[in-house]
């Protein structure tokens, strides 16, 4: 595009926009303005474009916001090498503070992918790939909580497999445990993947406030549900983290791969990214 009066081109300009939207907070035309260093007429044509084509909304109160479909941009693209590294960091961190198992997971139709280490007395152990059951694990129901309506639909219909007598296996108790999940955004299976065993799961945000992944962190033996408590808060504080770099980082738009619900990125054996 052409340069403008001042120098820059209208693609700097928007790019500027946008970029003042990365934390995924609401801002007035002024602040927007102000962020991108542009005088408010201007912001005002580029910001009514963009809205005009979906990449921002507008509220009721004169505010901009993430629109659709840059949501649905940012939800479907992915540098795999990029959240593959800071999802081993992020859990690196976690084993060392809860001395559990803890697990890294997207949606993949009615199954969880990801990948999960446990914690030794030295430090985490080595990576694995690991593939579970989306009803009967905390990740797998904090994933459903923030899906579609029909991943729920097609998780029933395809019926949900009784791993103990705690596994849940009805649609209707399902929806109301994921329910419950959307409301305080955070999930539990309480010995239903396996005998005393406690999972909680904490939601994974990108731009736009849109759920991608999970953080799970699994207790098994003595006062198991005790201790799954305990981790708690050291779990939400990773997957807050894990939101912010994950707003923040360039990288991540460099290079595209399928959404995770047309095909899943953890395949290898080794438990490395395919």
């Amino acid at each position: 595009m052409s340069n403008s009066v001042d120098g820059r081109t209208v693609t700097s300009k928007l790019a500027a926009i946008l970029r003042s939207f990365s934390e995924g907070r609401l801002h007035s035309l002024s602040e927007v303005a102000r962020s991108a260093d542009i005088p408010v007429s201007t912001a005002h044509r580029l910001v009514s474009e963009l809205v005009e084509w979906g990449f921002l909304d507008r509220t009721p109160d004169k505010r901009y916001g993430v629109g659709s479909l840059l949501t649905q941009i940012g939800g479907s693209v992915w540098h795999v090498p990029r959240i593959q590294n800071l999802a081993e960091q992020v859990l690196d961190d976690l084993a060392s503070a809860v001395n559990a198992t803890v697990r890294f997971g997207m949606l993949h139709g009615v199954t969880v992918a990801g990948i999960e280490s446990r914690s030794t007395r030295v430090g985490p152990s080595r990576y694995r790939s690991c593939r579970l059951p989306a009803h009967a694990t905390a990740v797998g129901k904090l994933l459903l909580a923030y899906s579609e309506t029909e991943s729920v639909n097609e998780v029933v219909r395809q019926g949900m497999a009784r791993f103990t007598t705690n596994t849940i296996v009805t649609a209707a108790a399902l929806r109301r445990d994921l329910a419950i999940t959307r409301m305080n955004q955070l999930a539990w299976a309480r010995e239903e993947l396996e005998p005393e065993t406690t999972s909680i799961a904490a939601p994974v945000f990108t731009v736009g406030g849109r759920v991608v992944a999970a953080l799970e962190v699994t207790v098994g033996g003595a006062s198991h549900e005790f201790r799954a408590r305990t981790a708690q808060p050291a779990l939400v504080v990773a997957a807050r983290g894990m939101t912010r770099q994950l707003a923040t980082s360039r990288s991540l738009q460099s290079r595209a791969i399928p959404a995770v619900d047309s095909g899943t990125p953890f395949g290898a054996a080794d438990g490395r990214l395919a």
